[in-house]
């Protein structure tokens, strides 16, 4: 049986499918300062213009991670994690998750503690970790990653119907990427099978905070998972 991945790395070129792991638009309103009959005809100086910009645009700032959030949760909600997302679907997701990566609040994510712990998968666009060519009562129900950073290990994670499982050391190639080499499969979470050297991946985490993850894969699919165990500890 081939083991479908329980994994957001995409390994390459390897025989065995790894487990892979693999919000409303802002509206802008206008502020409006009341003026006096005696100030009607005084123009505002331009450096003062320029603050009020600022600080506007400040304020607005401060909304853009919570509202993008909320826009790309809204937007990947009917997709089934991915498997019914459209190729416009795909492109309008993809587009929203480069708006929250671009004001990601952990800029190196892998000296980050909130990186620690099992994430769940809510959506990628993945095939191979998707199943789509499986009937649908032979796709997992749920796909899970945990990482630990002290430690520089990784597991994905498959639910129902096959349980399947794999871990993989990481070595870091920058502050928020890292190569994976995996080491061990478990078919059905038991049966242990040594991964072949060539299943290897690499990562990318491009959005980090305390309840969702934006990564990227070497294959160029897109990641995106919900926080489930902070708690959670990986094999060593």
């Amino acid at each position: 049986m081939a083991l479908s991945s329980p994994s957001l790395f995409s390994p390459v070129n390897t025989t065995c499918s790894v487990p892979h792991f693999h919000a409303p638009p802002l509206s802008s309103s206008s502020s409006h300062f009341p003026v006096t009959p005696s100030t009607t005809h005084l123009r505002v100086p331009h450096k003062w213009g320029a603050k009020v910009s600022f600080f506007t645009s400040f304020l607005k700032k401060g909304k853009d991670v919570k509202v993008i959030k909320e826009e790309l949760l809204e937007a990947i909600a009917p997709l089934d994690r991915g498997a019914d997302a459209t190729p416009q679907d795909q492109q309008a997701v993809d587009q929203i998750a480069r708006e929250l990566e671009a004001v990601s609040p952990i800029k190196e994510p892998l000296k980050s503690n909130l990186l620690d712990g099992k994430w769940e998968l809510i959506y990628t666009t993945s095939q191979s970790i998707l199943q789509t060519k499986r009937p649908k009562l032979l796709r997992s129900a749920t796909n899970y990653q945990a990482i630990n950073v002290d430690t520089l290990r990784a597991q994905n994670m498959e639910s129902w119907p096959f349980f399947n499982q794999v871990t993989a050391d990481l070595t870091p190639l920058s502050p928020r990427k890292v190569a994976v080499k995996f080491d061990t499969f478990k078919i059905g979470g038991i049966i242990p099978i040594k991964a072949p050297g060539r299943a290897r991946g690499e990562l990318e985490i491009t959005y980090l905070d305390e309840e969702l993850r934006v990564s990227r894969g070497d294959k160029g699919n897109l990641f995106i998972l919900k926080m489930v165990d902070p708690s959670y500890r990986v094999p060593v």
